[in-house]
């Protein structure tokens, strides 16, 4: 095994609070090897003899699953030897994934093993109906299969002994409420965090939300999910891993028989027998879809029903559609919109708007391996288990004390909104004690996500209403709530009254009224001065993950003409604090005069509470800043003074920025010489901060 990594104050506060369903994130990999099964058949064994913070547990714990699994666990390659061991031995306990299916003509129930390659297995019927998800999709179960071999080539030689599903039996839902209780909102968050397997620290805290809300077709009935974003973001791994209780198929292989109902013999599909039915590999425009799906799925995800001859039947499977994105978010905006990606069967309005929610898949980061956690999370199918317990709570009025939504936004609208904020709620507060920043927060991000969908329907069928997504707090004060890219890129968000569009002048159109057009040459347009927008004065707020942002747009501009430029910062400590600051001095070299000197003073804290070792490394930072600095005519000087903490940046031209962060404003850079942000800010997410611009005497 690796290092065992240092336990934080919350992992023990986990430990201590869920003895037992708790278990180290990165045991998962450590037993893995090579067996291809999910991460909550390995996390259910980790969760029978790991589930400790005691390190001879641990050790004891995963030698014993490796053992189970190098013992029990059915490799497809080895399917030979273990039918010859449940031969020679009489009885013999697998780990596989059965499927069971009913022979009419014989009236019984057989079962499959898919790595062991058995079939017509017999399986009582008292199985089945303790465990119907064996007749759809298959469940992964730990058995005892024997063999007995027959004269009569029409007997099958193997007998099912016992089967226990992967999943936990029972849990206690109280004693989950009281433990929340134990926890502040942002440490709750970072262990639902760490249950999904990420580390919380190098998330910011609308990529959290992001995470949770793919949890939400989990806790929540008939919810209509859809993310796409570029590849490689994990955006199918919580609906093939996470839970027993959510089926991952591919989008190509979806049929109305699989999915609803088989008319030829009258079984029920997918949506009858699973909470979550996640369709992997969704977009793409060449891909064709049966008309006849698209109907009865529009249907389904709108009336929670689906007719079977003459009958209708109701499910409560939630929907999640997950699919790639070949072009960037201005793109999409600028020659189609968000849903550009889907094929043209659900490519359509009256689809689109049974969607409750839409992640921003391009806002997730690409998985990279120090993104996984090593820290304690939820054994998954023990969180699977409670979220799936309060499926049947509605949580989606705990804000109507508080806020009032625009009465602009449709039934449908709201009720995706509803749906989100209730599924956030039960996530987060399971135990409904939230304040009113915290209903607050969710119910924006729930609005946004609906606003997406909408703003996107509204670009494909004209005929829809235009909505002000809002609300308004107990004061009766109106909120608006934007969605990131709509902040991003307003030029393209609003397509038809973009700022900066052509006039009819410009392209020497008639005017109104049929008099003619002035038709400038190219020679007179560039002949034209152009006038420099005054500096903008006052307060500006940045959202997290928003790209765009740059020091040349955010300061740079301000800093022009000055002779001396002050840095007030207390955290220019760590290597990306210098960097940034190095990166704001080469953009000041760039605009200024080469035959020019400026003067630049930064005014900062000693990181002497680091020890002597950091101090050190942060007086190497500041040295080699002044050495870079000094070769683009920039003279940089350093003063320590400990007790500030404000963060500002003031010029002798009278302009005065005060950042609320400083200049640590961009989330994680790798570093990798081919990835755009490393090099250009622009392309980088941004942490939340506000900026506020003041000019003295202004």
């Amino acid at each position: 095994m690796a290092d065992v990594p240092i336990q934080s104050e919350l992992d023990r506060k986990i430990n201590q609070l869920f003895p037992g369903v708790v278990v180290r994130k990165d045991l998962v990999k450590a037993v893995k090897g090579n067996a291809i099964v999910p991460s909550y058949v390995l996390e259910y064994l980790l969760g029978q003899y790991a589930a400790s913070d005691d390190e001879a547990t641990i050790h004891a714990g995963i030698d014993t699953v490796r053992k189970i699994l190098a013992d029990h666990y059915v490799h497809r390659n080895q399917s030979e030897l273990v039918k010859s061991t449940i031969r020679e031995r009489g009885r013999h306990r697998i780990i596989d994934k059965v499927t069971a299916t009913l022979n009419d003509k014989a009236d019984v129930y057989e079962a499959e093993f898919a790595n062991l390659g058995i079939k017509g297995v017999l399986v009582e019927p008292a199985t089945i109906k303790a465990h119907p998800k064996l007749l759809v999709g298959g469940v992964w179960c730990i058995c005892d299969i024997e063999y007995l071999h027959s004269d009569d080539a029409r007997v099958v030689p193997w007998i099912l002994g016992s089967i226990k599903p992967i999943q936990l039996s029972n849990f206690d839902f109280e004693g989950y409420l009281a433990a929340r209780r134990e926890f502040t909102t942002d440490e709750w968050i970072d262990l639902l965090v760490q249950s999904i397997g990420f580390n919380p620290e190098l998330f910011g805290r609308r990529a959290k939300l992001i995470q949770l809300v793919r949890l939400i077709p989990f806790v929540e009935r008939n919810y209509n999910l859809v993310e796409l974003g570029p590849k490689g973001t994990g955006k199918s791994h919580i609906f093939s891993e996470f839970s027993p209780h959510g089926m991952l198929i591919s989008g190509g292989e979806v049929t109305v028989p699989k999915l609803f109902v088989n008319n030829a013999n009258g079984r029920i599909g997918l949506v009858g027998y699973w909470d979550v039915v996640a369709f992997d590999e969704f977009a793409g425009k060449k891909k064709r879809a049966d008309r006849a799906l698209v109907d009865i799925m529009k249907n389904y995800m709108a009336n929670k029903s689906f007719s079977r001859g003459v009958e209708t039947l109701g499910a409560e499977a939630s929907m999640v559609f997950v699919g790639n994105t070949s072009h960037t978010v201005p793109y999409m905006l600028k020659h189609s919109d968000l849903f550009d990606e889907l094929p043209d069967s659900y490519h359509d309005s009256a689809y689109l708007d049974r969607l409750h929610h839409y992640i921003p898949g391009w806002e997730v980061d690409t998985i990279r391996g120090e993104m996984f956690s090593n820290g304690y999370g939820f054994v998954v199918d023990y969180i699977a288990e409670v979220l799936k317990s309060m499926r049947s709570q509605d949580y989606s009025d705990r804000y109507q004390q508080l806020f009032t939504l625009s009465p602009d936004i449709s039934t449908r609208d709201r009720d995706g909104i509803h749906k989100t904020f209730s599924g956030l709620m039960k996530i987060i507060y399971p135990h409904g004690e939230a304040t009113a920043e915290e209903i607050e927060e969710i119910l924006r991000f729930a609005i946004e996500g609906r606003k997406r969908v909408k703003d996107q329907i509204l670009r494909i069928d004209s005929t829809m209403a235009d909505v002000k997504f809002g609300y308004l707090d107990a004061s009766g004060g109106w909120c608006p709530v934007s969605t990131l890219e709509e902040d991003e890129y307003p030029a393209y968000y609003y397509r038809d009254r973009r700022e900066g569009a052509e006039t009819a002048d410009d392209r020497g159109e008639p005017r109104p009224g049929g008099s003619a057009p002035t038709v400038k040459t190219e020679a007179q347009r560039r002949s034209e001065p152009v006038a420099e927008p005054p500096l903008f004065e006052g307060y500006r707020e940045f959202q997290e993950n928003q790209r765009g942002v740059s020091f040349d747009r955010l300061i740079i501009p301000y800093l022009r003409g000055a002779g001396l430029i002050t840095i007030i910062d207390p955290y220019i400590r760590q290597f990306h604090q210098a960097r940034n600051l190095m990166e704001l001095i080469e953009a000041i070299a760039r605009t200024k005069d080469a035959a020019d000197e400026l003067n630049i003073k930064l005014i900062t804290s000693e990181n002497a509470e680091g020890g002597a070792d950091k101090l050190r490394k942060q007086l190497e930072f500041l040295l080699k800043i002044k050495q870079g600095a000094a070769v683009g005519g920039v003279n940089f000087d350093v003063a320590f003074d400990n007790t500030i903490h404000d963060r500002s940046i003031v010029t002798d031209t009278g302009w005065k920025i005060l950042l609320g962060r400083g200049l640590d404003i961009f989330q994680y850079v790798t570093g990798d010489a081919f990835d755009l942000a490393t090099k250009l800010q622009e392309f980088r997410q941004v942490k939340a901060f506000g900026v506020t611009y003041m000019r003295e005497g202004g």
